[in-house]
């Protein structure tokens, strides 16, 4: 029963995070939107996991998530700071 309810407010605040993420006023607000759905996916996958039943398999797929959303955050904030993915860091824009 609470785990329900937890998943549910989980997927309200995933929707207010998408939505933000969509219509923020800038690239850096969207990025901390997107930055925080990705954090409520990781718990809404592990609390799906305690639910299922097998949450030590669970947890394991969120620390990959969570792995591979702080790198794509990293790479989508150099891309943003520098201009692209060059290695060009001494030259100003």
């Amino acid at each position: 029963m609470i785990l329900g309810i937890v998943a549910g407010a989980l997927l309200a605040g995933m929707g207010m995070a998408l939505i933000r993420a969509l219509r923020g006023p800038g690239a850096f607000e969207r990025v901390l939107a997107a930055s925080s759905f990705n954090i409520k996916t990781l718990l809404f996958i592990t609390v799906i996991g305690f639910v299922a039943g097998s949450p030590v398999d669970y947890v394991d797929i969120s620390i990959m998530y969570a792995v591979i959303s702080f790198i794509s955050m990293v790479a989508v904030l150099r891309c943003i700071e520098h201009g692209g993915f060059t290695g060009d860091r001494d030259k100003e824009p």
